[in-house]
């Protein structure tokens, strides 16, 4: 509820400012898989290192209208982290600000519908840089993979509640190939991957029902 009522706010204060156009309805057939990575878990505190978006159009990932942006070294940036994403201080010495890949960002998805696996901790990552530098979230509606995924499970299993898997083995048991563990486009683009490979499921049920 506390969600629906900011996001109405923002609109209001926003709607004739210079992203207005952000909160208007979306009418075309594109969606954008984001993912980031972070210098820890905590979304009150992590800061992003990196932020991948592609492009998703009918039933084709558009690998060739991606964005790909390394950030300058965070200071929050620490060892565990690096051994998740492998980007050390030196691998970020020639990153844009984050100022800059906001603005980027912001200009690549517009108004787009997002995708995302857990997509609710990268909006929280993004959202709390966005809302200090513009003064909203991102309005997009989103559909996280990770709970789509877990609901046609729950559909199709004799198990009320199947258990959560990970992201690798979500991708397996779906046939689509990890692109980049742990990079942030190669993890949107599976984060697509695995989307389509869903919804072609959902499509092929309604055929045979």
């Amino acid at each position: 509820m506390f969600r629906v009522l900011r996001r109405a706010n923002d609109r209001r204060r926003h709607a004739g400012g210079e992203y207005g156009w952000l909160f208007r309805p979306y009418t075309g057939d594109e969606l954008v898989a984001i993912d980031c990575e972070t210098t820890g878990v905590d979304t009150r505190i992590a800061e992003p290192v990196s932020i991948g978006a592609v492009k998703v159009r009918g039933d084709r990932v558009l690998t060739s209208e991606s964005l790909d942006l390394r950030l300058k070294r965070p200071a929050t940036l620490t060892g565990d982290s690096i051994r998740v994403h492998g980007l050390r201080g030196i691998d970020l010495d020639d990153g844009v600000s984050l100022d800059d890949a906001l603005v980027t960002l912001l200009d690549f998805i517009g108004n787009r519908p997002l995708l995302g696996w857990r997509l609710d901790f990268d909006l929280a990552i993004l959202n709390r840089q966005i809302r200090s530098r513009f003064g909203f979230d991102l309005p997009n509606s989103g559909i996280d993979v990770a709970q789509l995924y877990h609901r046609q499970q729950r559909r199709s299993v004799m198990e009320p509640e199947p258990r959560a898997q990970r992201f690798e083995a979500v991708a397996e048991t779906l046939g689509v190939p990890v692109m980049g563990r742990n990079t942030a486009l190669g993890d949107a683009v599976t984060t697509a991957l695995m989307y389509l490979r869903l919804e072609r499921a959902v499509l092929q049920d309604r055929c045979e029902a």
